[in-house]
């Protein structure tokens, strides 16, 4: 039951890399299209900053199952808040910047962020039906 109960972080980790490794495809083809260069952030530092977060908010919500099943989509709603405040403030210098092609960036940067929020959704859906 030990290893068991961290499954979702393995989950988590395992379709963190495979998006990683499709999304850092799509941007080695298009390396020369201007549209995807001068980027604030690159894609590795997003990746890991919302693959930390995800992992954090799995694990909290495996301990808080272990307390009471009923306050993980608390927990979970509270976390994925959270996030969003964290992620707006990093956004913050993508948002004030004056390359002529920021939106490409902006959509990259929420791209990434529906990814890692339907992978946390997808296992906090299983934790809860996992209800041993």
């Amino acid at each position: 039951m030990g290893i068991k109960k961290f499954q979702p972080l393995l989950e988590v980790f395992i379709a963190a890399i495979l998006c990683f490794g499709i999304h850092h495809l799509f941007f080695y083809y298009n390396q020369n299209n201007p549209n995807y260069q001068h980027f604030n952030f690159d894609l590795t530092t997003i990746y890991l900053f919302f693959l930390t977060c995800s992992l954090t908010i799995v694990l909290l919500l495996i301990f808080v199952k272990e307390r009471s099943i009923d306050n993980v989509g608390f927990t979970f709603l509270f976390a994925t808040c959270l996030k969003i405040v964290i992620s707006f403030t990093l956004l913050m210098p993508i948002l004030n910047s004056n390359f002529l092609n920021i939106g490409y960036e902006k959509i990259n940067f929420f791209f990434i962020f529906a990814i890692f929020l339907t992978i946390e959704t997808a296992v906090t859906i299983r934790i809860l039906n996992n209800n041993q």
